[in-house]
Order: C-alpha cells, then sequence, then structure tokens
C-alpha cells in the first residue's frame, strides 16, 4: 500500500474498501475547506433569500444582486493577484491595482446603497451588510484553499 492511501472499512462491511488521500503538506483540512464552502453557501444564499423576499424594487434587487456578484469576483481576482505576487509570477501593476481598486469600489457601493435605502429598515441593512461581508471574506478563502490544495499536490 502506498503512502498516499490508507484503506478503510464501511461499517465492518468486508469487501467494499473505502479509499482516503491523507492531506499534503501545506494542504488546508477537509474541514476548513468544507467550514470556507460552508461559509460561501449561508452567506450567498442568506444574502439572496433575502434579496428575493425584500419588498424593494425589482431594480433596486438587480443592484444589491450586481454589487454582491461583483465584490465576489474582485475578492477572488484580488486574492489571486496577491497570492501571485508572493509565489513571484508575474502580475502587471495595472491588474494588481485594478483588482484593489474593484473591491473597494464593491464594498463603497454596498455601504452607499445600504446608507441611502430609505425603504430598507435598519435591521435589514445590518442584515445584507453581514451577509455580503461574510461572503466575500469565504469567497477570498475558498479561494486561498483551491490554491493551497493545488500547490501541496503539485509539490510531490
Amino acid at each position: 500500500m502506498s503512502n498516499e492511501h490508507e484503506v478503510l472499512l464501511n461499517n465492518g462491511e468486508q469487501g467494499k474498501p473505502k479509499v482516503r488521500v491523507e492531506r499534503k503538506e501545506g494542504e488546508p483540512t477537509s474541514a476548513f475547506k468544507g467550514a470556507s464552502w460552508g461559509a460561501l453557501l449561508v452567506g450567498v444564499s442568506g444574502y439572496l433569500i433575502g434579496l428575493f423576499n425584500a419588498g424593494m424594487e425589482l431594480n433596486e434587487k438587480g443592484y444589491y444582486f450586481a454589487v454582491l456578484i461583483f465584490g465576489l469576483y474582485a475578492a477572488v481576482s484580488l486574492q489571486k493577484a496577491v497570492r501571485d505576487k508572493e509565489e513571484g509570477i508575474p502580475v502587471t501593476g495595472i491588474y494588481y491595482g485594478i483588482s484593489w481598486f474593484a473591491l473597494i469600489v464593491s464594498i463603497s457601493l454596498m455601504a452607499i446603497g445600504l446608507y441611502n435605502a430609505g425603504s430598507i429598515i435598519l435591521s435589514e441593512k445590518g442584515f445584507y451588510a453581514m451577509s455580503f461581508v461574510l461572503s466575500v471574506f469565504a469567497a477570498i478563502t475558498v479561494q486561498k484553499n483551491i490554491r493551497d490544495t493545488q500547490k501541496a499536490r503539485e509539490r510531490d
């Protein structure tokens, strides 16, 4: 049997082995990966369910949806640019700057939109802000986990 695989039996059943790939050095644990994906799912789902049930005009819902998607993309793009620079992979200054700018703009658009939203009560504003922050943070963490896993598995 190789170092990479460990055979486990399913609840004592013989003849039906499970194969588990061992975690590589530098690879995040399965629990951390799962928690990151769970946080992303909870943040985005909560935000979208809240948006679907909101008593606002369709154009306002579209604005908040676009801000969420823009923020998620900007966060992942920035994480990739920062990581590339750290690993010595060439990143142009314009791409790095645009990545920072896009994330700052998306956060600003969310803050300005919520500040100026007269039809949304304060608790709803807090809900959107927190689910947005959770979603953006989770997107960064998921991207980091994917990158760490890929890098750890390439070493062998």
